[in-house]
């Protein structure tokens, strides 16, 4: 039996990953335009997997395609930063009251040490904003699978894509990271608690605040 070949649709989607996060870090800018010509000789491949590649990000909303001129990394607007968040906000404190009753201790316990983790990226004087974020991720990610509803996990997935094209300007933000930890202690005092009502208004507060930190 030959072996089935899937090269093609595994370098447009290596493609999609290299060109998401060179987005993230902001390595290409919001608003600016995408050079398919010299990205394809930069990663040594024809354009159409490179046009695949920008199909998927445009699909995810990260690309923005324009007729006769191409593709831009998409600009967020603080309309569309403001529709994001509420989502999140209704998405992630729902998942987040399901947790504070129906996760395992030990479930918990993974929560409450990604916490501790986040408090060492927030340390005073030594903050760390990237390790922060990437703790903070895998916090809100960990609860939402804990929370296990796959069909809220893609959505918000594809949401959390969009916001951080805006990530860097709300913790950089003097404070912040100081204000989001604060919001994180209370959230996990709440999931520790049992306390599915508090846990929800907690979430929802941490989102609130985060956008007004972001606008």
């Amino acid at each position: 039996m030959s072996a089935v070949t899937l090269t093609p649709r595994a370098l447009y989607e290596e493609v999609a990953e290299l060109l998401r996060q060179r987005i993230f870090k902001r390595e290409l800018e919001p608003g600016s335009w995408i050079d398919e010509l010299k990205l394809a000789e930069e990663y040594g491949i024809s354009r159409t997997p490179l046009r695949e590649a920008l199909k998927v990000l445009a699909a995810e909303g990260l690309v923005t395609m324009k007729v006769r001129r191409g593709a831009y990394v998409t600009e967020v607007s603080q309309q569309d930063l403001a529709d994001v968040y509420h989502l999140l906000s209704l998405l992630e404190s729902d998942a987040a009251a399901v947790v504070a009753t129906k996760a395992t201790d030990a479930e918990l316990k993974e929560l409450q040490a990604l916490h501790k983790a986040l408090e060492a990226a927030a340390k005073p004087g030594k903050a760390n904003t990237d390790q922060f974020f990437a703790v903070n991720e895998q916090f809100h990610m960990r609860l939402l699978e804990i929370a296990n509803n796959r069909w809220r996990d893609q959505m918000v997935a594809d949401l959390r894509k969009v916001m951080k094209l805006n990530r860097h300007n709300s913790l950089l933000k003097t404070g912040r990271i100081a204000e989001s930890l604060a919001e994180h202690q209370a959230i996990m005092a709440a999931l520790l608690a049992r306390d599915a009502q508090r846990t929800q208004q907690c979430m929802r507060e941490h989102f609130a605040n985060g956008l007004e930190a972001a606008e």
